[in-house]
């Protein structure tokens, strides 16, 4: 079809388009079914009976088809069918092709849940990292997050970020992995601003700074500001620890 990709080339072809929304030829669809009657009156009938909704279950578009030996031709009205579309057509056709094409479908679309499952927070995220280090254990440097964590809505604190790194095989604490932060350009090492982020980790989004305003005694407010590790900060800094040749501290309990 039309300015669409090809995700899946198996018993009937289906195609995305750039919403990632999984589409189906109708006219392809009807060949494989084995259905008699006329393209263009099954189709239309299909959509009638079953109350499908154009731009939402299915839209057309159009072809223009030359005839033999001739720059004559005719245009035709095309369908391209959601998944979910097909899959309905499909099952009731009523017949073993339909059957055997919606089982088609239904593979099609846990491939497609498979590829496109994003975590959506951070616990789930980091289960999913958990799976596929063990997946690639075996590759340097360990890649222990999907890439799906770097845009992770939940931030951490650092003392929370030294636990993870140790829960994933190296030995650090709060204190060290601060002094380690400063040591090595992303925090500021002194004056007012001591542990916040340097303008370098800000820039590249490795940390992002939470205020909270806060009511004294003496009825004055003061303003309190507390550097987080953002969801591409955990990948960056666990990844950077257990690679070897980015490290430069030794295994060591505080």
């Amino acid at each position: 079809m039309k300015n669409m990709k090809l995700f899946q080339d198996g018993l009937i072809n289906v195609y995305q388009n750039e919403k990632q929304e999984k589409l189906v030829d109708a006219r392809e669809l009807h060949e494989k079914l084995e259905n008699k009657r006329q393209f263009s009156d099954w189709i239309k009938q299909r959509i009638e009976q079953y109350g499908f909704i154009e731009n939402v279950d299915y839209t057309t578009f159009h072809n223009f088809v030359k005839r033999e030996n001739s720059n004559l031709g005719s245009k035709t009205t095309e369908y391209a069918l959601t998944l979910d579309t097909a899959k309905e057509i499909a099952m009731v056709e009523n017949n073993e092709q339909g059957k055997k094409i919606r089982r088609y479908f239904i593979e099609v679309e846990k491939k497609a849940r498979e590829m496109f499952d994003v975590p959506k927070s951070l616990p789930e995220a980091l289960r999913k990292a958990a799976e596929l280090a063990e997946q690639l254990e075996e590759q340097k440097p360990k890649v222990l997050f999907a890439e799906s964590v770097e845009t992770a809505e939940t931030s951490i604190l650092i003392g929370d970020l030294a636990k993870l790194i140790k829960q994933n095989g190296y030995d650090i604490g709060q204190n060290r992995l601060f002094q380690w932060l400063r040591d090595n350009g992303y925090l500021i090492k002194s004056g007012e601003r001591k542990n916040m982020p340097t303008q370098m980790a800000m820039d590249n989004q490795l940390f992002e700074v939470k205020e909270r305003t806060v009511n004294n005694p003496d009825g004055s407010i003061r303003i309190t500001k507390t550097t987080k590790v953002t969801g591409k900060g955990q990948v960056y800094f666990v990844n950077k620890f257990l690679s070897k040749e980015n490290c430069s501290l030794t295994h060591k309990s505080e």
